[in-house]
């Protein structure tokens, strides 16, 4: 081989080598700006699901909404934001206060001894009912099956007195009321699962709008505050005339028949 042959095949083997280091070097670039910009992408993916769900955080509860949402008064109420609610004869003379919360275990077992008594007394225009709802049972056992539940009351007294009367005494029954720690008011299926056992609400289009779309959510609210602004501490109470109806040497509200005509008959008296 002649040096100018072998001069010739040793440029033309550098000549390769740098070609190849360049093209070397361009894909490791290339590479680094993929990498490069992929991680970027990650970076910002991740920086906007860390900002979804601070701002999921941050979002108001549909309750915390219906504080400052307006206020739609159902049918059949009466008062500035119709938390006035009062169900009977006009004619009656003498009004039976009740507090109660829907989540309350001896609120149930009230209904359930004498509820039936109370209808038929309103029935007869014995006295009428002024109702007064709460929900402090949510705020104790964490939970929004008070609020819940009074709004769907709100639906069912938006349909008739009558609905709001055997929707309350089915949501209060064995069969349906949960236990205190228990929060299925909470869910909107078993409100309407309730309702189902009511002729006046079964299959009725309008009161289930309302309450999966919880029209009256702000309205319970206002109920709440009106049971809050009350000085009543408890629940079940009972009052007339200003006057706590009691059993007989107790504090408490009367939980049989027998207790209930007792301390009604002295309260119409007085």
């Amino acid at each position: 081989m002649s040096a100018r042959n072998s001069k010739a095949n040793k440029a033309a083997a550098r000549e390769r080598m740098r070609l190849e280091r360049e093209r070397q070097a361009k894909k490791d670039k290339a590479r680094r700006q993929i990498i490069v910009a992929l991680s970027t992408v990650g970076v910002l993916i991740a920086a906007g699901g860390i900002g979804y769900a601070v701002m999921q955080a941050n979002k108001p509860t549909a309750w915390e909404a219906a504080k400052d949402a307006k206020v739609v008064k159902p049918k059949n109420t009466e008062g500035e934001n119709g938390t006035t609610v009062v169900i009977g004869k006009p004619a009656a003379k003498k009004t039976l206060e009740i507090y109660e919360d829907s989540r309350c275990p001896i609120c149930a077992t009230f209904e359930q001894a004498v509820g039936e008594t109370v209808k038929k007394d309103v029935d007869a225009g014995k006295y009428k009912i002024k109702y007064i709802g709460a929900t402090f049972i949510d705020n104790a056992d964490s939970g929004e099956g008070s609020k819940n539940a009074l709004s769907a009351l709100g639906a069912a007294l938006d349909v008739s007195p009558e609905a709001f009367t055997e929707y309350k005494a089915a949501l209060y029954s064995a069969k349906f009321h949960p236990e205190e720690s228990e929060d299925k008011f909470a869910k909107d299926a078993y409100l309407l699962e309730v309702a189902n056992s009511v002729g006046a609400l079964k299959n009725n289009a309008e009161f289930k709008k309302n309450v999966e779309n919880g029209t009256f959510d702000p309205w319970a609210l206002k109920m709440s505050q009106t049971f809050d602004d009350s000085g009543v501490t408890g629940t079940p109470t009972l009052r007339m005339d200003g006057k706590k109806v009691t059993a007989e040497g107790s504090e408490n509200a009367p939980m049989t028949v027998e207790q209930f005509n007792a301390a009604v008959d002295k309260a119409l008296k007085g």
